[in-house]
């Protein structure tokens, strides 16, 4: 009778263990699942999510030039219409993250920063100048370090970044989706982001 039992329980206990091996193994294969698939959408979001816009302007450029002192002045003068296209991104192939299997956390350790690129179209109208005061290459240049800072601050006036980082919340909302929905958790400057709506609150 007892050696029955102690098969009986020998039989149950190898049982036992190797229920308890397979889902061991099974919960490994999860985790690495869940990693790849993490990983995964990770790649699917690294691209450049950008936001186009379109500025225009019209320049008066003039430019004096004394002659002999105050007895003589040359002028120079120029209508300047600029047609500029802007983008903004986020390269998020430079995304860096951290996949912390035994917690199962996702966190976010850098975003990088908007790039901001300005492709002007210039045109000039009703040029004239004098002998003594020709258009030169430092003329055309100064008109467009001009029309370089006016757009710097029509875009930082206008609603073009903001929109940018919308673009840039929806694509992060993807992998709060994925590690919400795997029972992990997705976090950015050591904040836990409970909520979707908490990306939009995250400081840059």
């Amino acid at each position: 009778m007892r050696k029955i039992l102690l098969g009986v329980f020998i039989t149950l206990f190898v049982l036992l263990v190797i229920k308890y091996c397979e889902d061991k193994r099974q919960e490994d294969i999860t985790l690495k699942e869940h990693s790849a698939l993490i990983e995964k959408e990770i790649k699917n979001v690294g691209k450049l999510v950008v936001t186009e816009g379109r500025f225009s302007e019209i320049y008066n450029y003039k430019n004096s030039k004394e002659i002999l002192g105050d007895y003589f002045t040359s002028e120079k003068t120029a209508l300047v219409v600029v047609n500029a296209d802007v983008t903004v991104a986020y390269d998020l192939s430079k995304l860096e993250f951290k996949i912390d299997e035994k917690h199962k956390t996702l966190t976010i350790l850098r975003i990088p920063e908007e790039e901001v690129k300005i492709y002007p179209d210039i045109e000039y109208y009703d040029v004239q100048f004098g002998f003594f005061n020709p258009f030169e290459a430092k003329d055309y240049n100064d008109i467009k370090s001009i029309i370089n800072k006016t757009l710097q601050e029509k875009i930082e006036a206008s609603e073009i970044k903001s929109n940018a980082k919308n673009r840039l919340v929806s694509e992060l909302s993807k992998l709060y989706i994925l590690t919400n929905s795997l029972g992990w958790t997705l976090q950015y400057d050591n904040t836990p982001i409970i909520k979707g709506d908490e990306l939009k609150n995250l400081k840059l």
